[in-house]
């Protein structure tokens, strides 16, 4: 009776008592339904009949953008900045005014450059009209006509006096004047050619004067044009080194600014020397022509606009043994900027005939892997397979599977081997195209 004496435990030797019968009663009383309602139904499972189908086999790449044709906006001319017409940015096309420089100075050398040109375009009209030839050779007209006087003269008192008919003195005076004019017309004759010779030259001359005028109007106007600087090409502007009020150089070592064109948009990747042999030999023999590249963002998201290999470099890095490709990508949305990294996927090869399951098909233990098969009877059986790469959210089945065979899917926890089930055809939520997944490669660095 001491064992008793406690009244805790007694109560709790009463309640131990109490549980244990009615567990017991309970049991009983499930035992009776079950018997009564007869065995549970089947388990009810997703399967899928698997088939071959060709597969895209794609490999990851790391990968960063890059804007090709980069242009530095530079001033041609000297001058300080007057106004800013962009906002850092904003996207320009090509020939927007971007800067305008203080145009006072670039006007003023316009107009002295149109006067030096007309003063000497006059000094040209007076060359041209050579009047001091036009007066030489009027000199030498009339010394020509007082020529042709003394020869008739002496011609005429010659044979007077040889008759004795005028003195040999008029003779002696018509002879020393035809001589006289004879050395005068040879002077002026002389001085005609000297004329016509520095007529000539002084053309010439003006004409070059004029021709080296006219370049330096053209180059006055044109550095006025220069003081609006305008964009080169379209793109994104960037900010601004030179203020409002700043001095624009043309031998500054910094531009005003760059503008980066974002449509198309570029991205390198590097491949091995294996990879790029093995591309090469697919387009060299013609196997399928170049596949479009996607391009998958830092945050997993993919970019909705396929890429294409343009070109590679021209060697192979010796350090690395990776080979550089380009490829370039719509950007009509400006969504891609340069510099940003991701992973560019790549298709490399066309399985053919291959069978493709769900991951989620597949169970794993250790190094083993398997499916569950719904056999004659929908009747489970587990069935080891050989999985190759992985594409996307599936598997390829090297061995173990035969087309035609039905697998579980979705219920997995719910079979076993040898159970009965109650099949039902299984749909992929998001259905995606085989070779939607990808390969990682340590192609990049």
């Amino acid at each position: 009776m001491r064992r008793y004496e406690n009244p805790f435990a007694r109560q709790l030797a009463l309640i131990c008592c109490t549980t244990i019968v009615f567990l017991g009663l309970a049991g009983c009383t499930s035992d009776a339904q079950q018997k009564a309602q007869g065995p549970p139904p089947p388990p009810l499972v997703e399967v899928m009949q698997v088939s071959t189908s060709d597969v895209p086999i794609m490999v990851e790449y790391p990968a960063q953008t890059y804007a090709r044709n980069t242009v530095d906006v530079r001033p041609r001319v000297a001058g300080y900045v007057e106004k800013w017409l962009f906002t850092p940015g904003a996207t320009v096309t090509a020939g927007q005014p971007l800067y305008v420089l203080d145009l006072r100075p670039l006007q003023a050398a316009v107009i002295q450059a149109e006067g030096n040109l007309h003063q000497s375009e006059a000094d040209l009209e007076f060359a041209k009209g050579q009047v001091s030839l036009l007066q030489a050779e009027a000199t030498l007209a009339s010394a020509k006509a007082n020529l042709e006087k003394a020869r008739q003269d002496f011609e005429r008192l010659k044979p007077l006096v040889e008759q004795d008919a005028a003195s040999k003195q008029d003779l002696d005076a018509a002879t020393a004047a035809l001589s006289s004019n004879q050395a005068n017309v040879r002077a002026l004759q002389a001085a005609v050619d000297q004329a016509r010779l520095q007529t000539t030259t002084q053309i010439k001359s003006t004409e070059g004067k004029v021709e080296s005028l006219r370049g330096t109007l053209t180059t006055s106007k044109l550095n006025l044009e220069y003081g609006t600087i305008a964009a080169p090409i379209g793109g994104v502007v960037g900010d601004t080194i030179v203020p409002v009020g700043g001095l624009a150089n043309p031998t500054a070592l910094q531009p005003l600014t760059t503008i980066v064109p974002l449509d198309p948009m570029w991205v390198r990747f590097k491949v091995t020397e294996e990879q790029y042999l093995a591309m090469a030999a697919g387009r060299v023999n013609k196997v399928r022509s170049e596949p479009p590249i996607t391009l998958v963002l830092a945050d997993n998201s993919t970019y909705p606009n396929k890429g294409k290999i343009e070109n590679t470099t021209n060697q192979v890095d010796s350090r690395t043994g990776t080979l550089e490709l380009q490829a370039r990508f719509p950007n009509p949305q400006h969504t891609l900027l340069p510099g940003q990294f991701g992973r560019v996927e790549v298709e490399t090869q066309i399985q053919k005939n291959v069978i493709l399951v769900p991951q989620r098909a597949v169970q794993q233990v250790q190094n083993l892997r398997s499916v569950y098969t719904v056999e004659a009877g929908d009747k489970i059986a587990a069935r080891p397979v050989t999985t190759g790469q992985r594409v996307g959210e599936n598997w390829i089945i090297e061995s173990g599977l035969r087309p035609g065979e039905r697998i579980v899917v979705e219920g997995l926890m719910r079979v076993r081997p040898g159970l009965v089930v109650q099949p039902k055809p299984w749909h992929s939520p998001a259905a995606p195209a085989p070779g939607s997944g990808s390969q990682s490669s340590g192609g990049g660095e």
